[in-house]
């Protein structure tokens, strides 16, 4: 924790950017010797005289906020030295040299991780397009990589997770700044199955400027890139454009020719990427490489899954059962999950779900009330429980955990 103030004081200088911060790096090594330097050696960088400037400035006040903002929200920083910082994103030309995290610690380099983006301002075409691919990538195995602006960005989101899939938003402002305001419970239920990214400390607003340095990130991270809708000139096509210069893949969604945000997409497949009419054309280009993620997986039913949350999210609530009405439960043999290896296979949702059903059946409501977890997180957790079956539908719509954690 000592060492990691110097990397925040590094990356909050006014006027620092992630290319000045890698030029500095490269001269003092740590960001501890660059904040122990002499103004004379500042002299040397070759950056502007704003960032100099910004050098010169040793107060740590704003980085001690921010590191105790980091505490109180559950954040994780990682910082452009660290073992697990994706190489994916490292070779880029202009990495960021710190991220906040909230959620899940994904191994990207690991993973056959797509970024889907499109119009905030979509057609019903490419709304229904956006979350019919980004479940099929998500059943079909694939990280799905978006921001969680409005428009095809909260589709292809929520289709990722209707699936039962995880699902990983980059964002052009502070985690705990929800934008658009109304994506706030699509931002806990990204964090309760995936996770949220950011370079921005807490409390950042999410500026226009902020999202062309985002989508650089979202390309970075990300194999390849599929644009669903969207003109030539649009958010949609820089983040193409980033994706290009990092030598990614691009995917594009055809539409009609007369469309109003047919012409961007039209253009990019004229230009040579790959037209997309379904998730098994983007899948076929990885599996060779992941063969082990991309294989043939057992997945629930996506209109299963979507019912389950549009029952959550209209707040419906069954008739609880009585102790006369529960069964017996089955005898049942369950493999015990050592203390050591649920962090690496559990989100903090599953493991208190997971607990809280204990050896017996439970309704999504009554874990709802054990827990404390908002309706939306314990289903989006059951549904990834039961895809890697760790947990099993009963009679009655109750759950039985069908692995036992040690603790």
């Amino acid at each position: 924790m000592a060492g990691l103030k110097y990397w925040l004081w590094l990356t909050t200088r006014r006027g620092m950017d992630a290319a000045s911060a890698l030029t500095v790096l490269d001269y003092f090594i740590t960001p501890e010797r660059a904040y122990y330097a002499d103004e004379e050696e500042y002299l040397q960088l070759p950056v502007s005289s704003s960032v100099r400037a910004g050098l010169k400035d040793k107060k740590l006040d704003v980085t001690d906020r921010i590191l105790a903002d980091c505490q109180r929200l559950s954040l994780r920083v990682m910082t452009f030295q660290d073992g697990d910082y994706p190489e994916r994103l490292r070779q880029i030309a202009d990495p960021p040299i710190v991220l906040y995290i909230r959620g899940r610690m994904f191994q990207f380099d690991e993973e056959a991780a797509v970024a889907v983006v499109g119009s905030r301002k979509p057609s019903e075409y490419g709304m229904r397009v956006a979350t019919k691919l980004g479940m099929e990538l998500a059943c079909g195995g694939a990280l799905v990589l978006s921001g969680i602006a409005e428009g095809l960005d909260t589709c292809a989101i929520k289709g990722a997770l209707k699936a039962g899939g995880p699902a990983v938003s980059v964002l052009g402002g502070g985690i705990d700044v929800p934008y658009p305001w109304e994506n706030r419970y699509l931002y806990e239920d990204v964090a309760a199955a995936g996770a949220l990214i950011s370079e921005y400390p807490p409390g950042t607003p999410h500026y226009g400027y902020h999202f062309p340095r985002r989508n650089r990130i979202l390309s970075g991270l990300a194999l390849g890139v599929l644009a669903v809708e969207c003109k030539v000139h649009s958010g949609t096509m820089s983040t193409v454009r980033r994706a290009l210069e990092q030598d990614r893949d691009v995917f594009a969604v055809p539409e009609a020719i007369d469309a109003p945000m047919s012409t961007g997409t039209n253009q990019l497949i004229q230009q040579g990427a790959k037209l997309v009419t379904c998730g098994e054309d983007i899948l076929e280009e990885y599996r060779s490489r992941f063969p082990g993620r991309l294989g043939p997986r057992k997945a629930i039913s996506p209109r299963a899954v979507q019912e389950r949350l549009e029952d959550a999210s209209q707040e419906k609530r069954e008739p609880e059962q009585t102790d006369k009405q529960i069964q017996p439960e089955p005898e049942v043999q369950r493999n015990r999950v050592p203390l050591s290896e649920q962090a690496d296979r559990f989100t903090d949702d599953q493991i208190v779900v997971l607990r809280a059903m204990g050896s017996q059946s439970r309704s999504a409501d009554e874990l709802v009330e054990l827990t404390g977890i908002p309706a939306r997180r314990v289903l989006t957790a059951l549904t990834m429980l039961q895809v890697g079956q760790a947990v099993e539908e009963r009679p009655g719509k109750r759950f039985f955990a069908l692995l036992e954690l040690e603790r």
